[in-house]
C-alpha cells in the first residue's frame, strides 16, 4: 500500500512549522541579550524542496534528504541602543501562526490516515 500522495508535503510543512517555532522562541528568550539578531526560518526554502522533482522516499519513517529550513536573520527591523532587533508582540503573532499552521498540517495528516484506516476497515 502506497502513503496518501500528499503525505510527503505535509510531513515537510508541519517540521517547518517545529522549525519556525523554535526560532521564534529563541527569538523571545534572547529578548534582553545584547546585539542579538531575529532570526526566522526561510519558507522558501521548504517550498522549493518539497516541490523538488526528487521528493524524499517514504517508508513509514523520515528517510531521504532530511528538511533543512533556512534559518535566517529577518532584515529591517528596529533595533534598541543595545543593537538587539527583538520585538516581543511580533514574535507572539509570529508564534500564534505558527502553532495554528502546525495544527493545520496534524489535522491534514490525521485526514489522510483516517482515510487509509476507512479503506482497510472497507467502510
Amino acid at each position: 500500500m502506497t502513503p496518501p500522495p500528499n503525505l510527503d508535503a505535509l510531513q515537510r510543512f508541519v517540521q517547518f512549522a517545529v522549525t519556525r517555532e523554535h526560532a521564534i522562541s529563541t527569538n523571545m528568550a534572547n529578548v534582553d541579550t545584547p546585539g542579538y539578531h531575529t532570526k526566522d526560518a526561510d519558507f522558501q526554502s521548504v517550498l522549493e524542496q518539497t516541490m523538488s522533482p526528487e521528493p524524499a522516499a517514504w517508508d513509514g519513517q523520515a528517510s531521504g534528504p532530511e528538511l533543512q529550513p533556512a534559518v535566517r536573520e529577518v532584515p529591517g527591523l528596529m533595533e534598541r541602543p543595545d543593537g538587539n532587533n527583538v520585538d516581543l508582540d511580533r514574535e507572539s503573532m509570529l508564534m500564534a501562526e505558527t502553532q495554528l499552521q502546525y495544527e493545520v498540517g496534524i489535522q491534514l495528516i490525521k485526514r489522510d490516515f483516517h482515510q487509509i484506516l476507512s479503506a482497510i476497515n472497507g467502510n
